[in-house]
């Protein structure tokens, strides 16, 4: 499909006064005014542009497969998502597996372990382990995203599920594709990742297991898992090169691997925004930018 020169040019004259997104915007409307949706547009969409604030949610829950492509159904099922949803909800409270205080995102845990069959005996209930504490930080970075209680857990959960199932076999090759890329963009602070004995020791659970959550704040954050829900695991690898490559001056001066890693672990929240923006600039750089959507 042929670039539209009109419509670039209104595309940098908007970025230029500040109104970056204006047609994305009205992109989006048109395609959400489809019926049925169309999942693969709305895929290309998301990869290809941030998603407004005001339609993220909806939709992330139309690529999850929360909704359904006819919009007619939409109401219909809703119900009966909120119904499943505080089934499941009263069904641990009556086995007294969870109670009025216990922490929320918990609550969504032992429900996606009820629904998966995974929910330990009642005898042998411990506090969330180790094992759980990907999912219990996905669920935290999706509570500061979604209001609804309903809507974060199909959401939480629905995340989970495609990642595993979708990119799973794909997460133990994630850290020698970073190795990859880094090398390319700079070789010299891969070498000294290297040669102090760092590179092995990245955090990679937190940045590819969790994708970025406890990492980024959230209106970082949901940039990046726009490209995760849409269908691109690889950004993570370009975000994860991206932090590497924005503090470089730091990590240079840096000798030990253990404080590379506390550092990696715990980086400064306020440049992330821009670490993300940039993330997304060399995913396209070396991945393509998908053809535009409408």
């Amino acid at each position: 499909m042929a670039e539209d020169p009109q419509r670039n040019f209104r595309s940098a004259y908007y970025e230029k006064v500040g109104f970056r997104g204006v047609e994305e915007k009205k992109s989006l409307e048109i395609l959400l005014k489809d019926n049925p949706l169309d999942v693969e547009k709305l895929c290309t969409f998301s990869q290809r542009f941030p998603l407004p604030s005001m339609y993220r949610v909806h939709v992330w829950k139309v690529l999850l497969g929360i909704l359904p492509p006819h919009s007619d159904s939409h109401t219909l099922v809703a119900g009966y998502r909120r119904e499943q949803y505080e089934d499941v909800l009263e069904a641990l409270q009556v086995m007294r597996f969870i109670h009025g205080t216990t922490p929320q995102v918990e609550v969504y845990l032992r429900m996606f372990q009820l629904e998966a069959q995974e929910l330990p005996r009642r005898s042998e209930l411990l506090p969330p382990g180790d094992e759980d504490e990907d999912f219990l930080a996905i669920g935290k970075a999706m509570e500061e995203i979604v209001e609804d209680s309903v809507d974060c857990y199909w959401l939480i959960k629905c995340f989970v599920n495609q990642f595993n199932n979708k990119f799973g076999d794909s997460i133990p090759h994630m850290p020698k594709s970073l190795e990859y890329y880094l090398g390319l963009e700079d070789a010299r602070l891969l070498a000294h990742l290297k040669s102090c004995s760092a590179l092995s020791k990245l955090p990679y659970n937190l940045w590819f297991r969790r994708c970025f959550a406890g990492c980024f704040p959230e209106s970082s954050l949901q940039r990046v898992w726009d490209k995760v829900i849409s269908g691109s695991c690889k950004i993570l690898v370009f975000v994860a090169v991206e932090v590497l490559l924005s503090y470089k001056i730091m990590l240079m001066g840096m000798s030990r691997p253990e404080a590379i890693v506390q550092f990696l672990s715990n980086i400064p929240q306020e440049n992330t925004d821009a670490i993300v923006t940039k993330a997304i600039d060399l995913w396209h750089k070396y991945c393509g930018t998908p053809m535009h959507s409408v």
